[in-house]
């Protein structure tokens, strides 16, 4: 990094666009295997936000990789790159008084834990989408478990590639258990419960 560079603070601050928004601002990191149903709950969380009137924005996994990480593979080490940037706008995102909803395999705990640490303490939500290998092989929404079985594909999360799950994850979702929208209020009440967002009104 190049040494002739000083942060310019802004106008402003985080907590000014907090304040407008009236609600909190975060990362919901979604994490878990290949067709656990990541970008699904979080698609369906970002509607009820956005639908109660608060600010908030989807980063996917493959929406990433056709734009910002198009030059990124699938090497540990090109994963890893992936997550960093991914972190860095995640970041971006919170400092706009946003909430910001991530949707990536991210396998690697010390990834995770890099980005953790690129925020304040309460500013990352590392959401576990708990769903067993088999029930994801089962539904292989885009069929890339049967290319990593066939050898089509390297380095495929728990297929010839390991998944790091979360040890202590603020919030764990059972898709193979809970329908969307089950899982998609158990976000909500989370929010809710740590004060992130207005609580739910009452009739």
């Amino acid at each position: 990094m190049s040494t002739n560079i000083v942060w310019h603070h802004t106008s402003v601050t985080k907590e000014d666009r907090r304040q407008r928004n009236g609600h909190h601002s975060a990362i919901l990191w979604f994490t878990g295997l290949s067709g656990s149903g990541k970008s699904t709950v979080a698609n369906a969380v970002s509607r009820r936000l956005f639908e109660l009137g608060i600010q908030n924005y989807v980063l996917d996994g493959d929406n990433i990789r056709h734009g910002l990480n198009k030059d990124l593979g699938f090497s540990a080490a090109d994963r890893t790159e992936n997550i960093r940037r991914i972190g860095e706008v995640a970041k971006l995102f919170v400092d706009s008084g946003q909430f910001v909803l991530t949707a990536f395999i991210s396998p690697f705990a010390e990834d995770r834990a890099l980005v953790r640490r690129l925020v304040e303490e309460d500013e990352f939500i590392e959401i576990y989408v708990n769903c067993p290998l088999e029930e994801c092989e089962k539904r292989d929404p885009k069929g890339l478990y049967q290319k990593a079985r066939r050898g089509e594909i390297r380095e495929f999360t728990g297929i010839d590639s390991p998944y790091e799950a979360p040890e202590a994850p603020e919030l764990t979702i059972e898709t193979h258990r809970y329908s969307v929208d089950e899982c998609a209020e158990q976000v909500l009440a989370y929010l809710r419960k740590r004060g992130m967002i207005p609580a739910a009104k009452t009739d």
